[in-house]
């Protein structure tokens, strides 16, 4: 299979690097997912899943907050403001942030 090289920083870390095949992220306009090959692009994210598709064909699911994304050369990187996977995901701190939002959307 063609592979990708895929980057995940976040401000506190390096959060993922590795090759892939495969790469789904929440864009603006819906997910959109990124094969070898792909279109230069670059977008903004929203927050959602990062599925992940690793090169031994395993499927991985994180959690981002948002960011951006730019695919280059078979090269994607990922600027994110938060990225967990559910084991890494403090509940308490997810259910005030909800709380947060839902307080400014009323």
């Amino acid at each position: 299979m063609k592979e990708l090289l895929l980057e995940i920083i976040t401000p506190a870390k390096a959060a993922y690097a590795g090759s892939i095949l495969s790469v789904t992220v929440p864009g603006e306009m819906g997910n959109f997912q990124v094969l070898f090959n792909h279109a230069p692009i670059m977008s903004s994210l929203e927050v959602g899943k990062i599925k992940i598709k690793d090169a031994e064909g395993k499927e991985l699911e994180f959690f981002t907050g948002g960011g951006t994304i730019e695919v280059l050369n078979n090269k994607v990187t990922v600027l994110a403001e938060s990225f967990e996977s559910k084991e890494e995901i403090d509940m308490e701190r997810a259910e005030k942030s909800a709380q947060r939002a839902k307080e400014r959307m009323s």
